[in-house]
């Protein structure tokens, strides 16, 4: 049974017209945090949230897709450390475990994505944009909240470069991907 919230965010997705599929094996857990999109493939963490049953459901959903599963030990889920920066790089954070995983999907991956490493691995969770009237745009965690990943970041010359402060939400494990949710649907005249 959805709680009220998940009902309204179901229901917000269907007034759009989006298909929304539901998980009804009781015993598969997944969780946003612990799938990474990269526009070719899904990478997803086997994590205390996510397990190889809420995986299999995935792969079953998008047979488009390789579906791939990461451990996941160290932290709460699998963008705790890494996300993608843009059309071909992730971004990833630079402990032991980071690298372990980033190791773990290049093995995987029939694909060579770029990689962004960043010395603070909560900084890796971003939210990259490819707006049409923008280009490239990056939303990441501000110079305050993590200084020297946010030079990292200035580094992305051919990116529209948003930092935002997120230190209350991280407080409760809010992270940047997990506080959002992105839709790509063109709107609708009247």
């Amino acid at each position: 049974m959805l709680s009220y919230k998940a009902e309204a965010v179901k229901k917000a997705l269907q007034d759009l017209q989006l298909n929304v599929v539901e998980m009804t094996d009781e015993s598969a857990t997944l969780d946003g945090g612990d799938v990474l999109f990269t526009g070719r493939e899904f990478f997803v963490g086997l994590s205390k949230r996510t397990n190889q049953r809420g995986a299999e459901i995935l792969a079953d959903t998008f047979k488009d897709y390789a579906v791939s599963t990461v451990p996941v030990c160290e932290t709460l889920h699998l963008k705790s450390f890494c996300s993608m920066a843009g059309p071909n790089l992730i971004a990833i954070g630079s402990s032991e475990a980071a690298q372990k995983a980033l190791k773990t999907m290049q093995q995987m991956s029939d694909h060579r994505y770029d990689k962004l490493t960043l010395p603070d691995d909560a900084a890796a969770n971003c939210i990259y944009l490819n707006i049409p009237s923008k280009g490239h745009v990056l939303l990441h965690r501000a110079p305050e909240d993590f200084p020297e990943s946010a030079k990292v970041f200035e580094k992305l010359k051919e990116h529209m470069l948003i930092p935002l402060p997120n230190t209350e939400l991280a407080k409760v494990d809010g992270c940047l991907t997990c506080c959002s949710l992105l839709i790509n649907k063109k709107t609708l005249s009247l």
